[in-house]
């Protein structure tokens, strides 16, 4: 199950679980739509596709939350 990181690894910005705009590798590097673009859709990580991260509402989202640590260092 997806952890739905709670921020952009790049800039912070928050990204909620049940809003789009967020994009995601395969190894789940969580980063916004403006900085995936500036990284051209690749992780900086481990080099792979940055891709739509999807949303997780209602009853799933109360039952499985997104993780609550950030992982934006400034």
């Amino acid at each position: 199950m997806l952890a739905m990181r709670p921020d952009c690894e790049c800039c912070g910005a928050d990204l909620p679980a049940d809003a789009p705009g967020a994009f995601i590798c395969s190894l789940e590097s969580t980063y916004c739509s403006e900085c995936s673009d500036e990284l051209d859709e690749r992780c900086p990580d481990c080099g792979g596709e940055l891709l739509d991260r999807p949303t997780r509402i209602g009853k799933v989202l109360k039952a499985h939350p997104a993780v609550a640590e950030r992982r934006f260092q400034s």
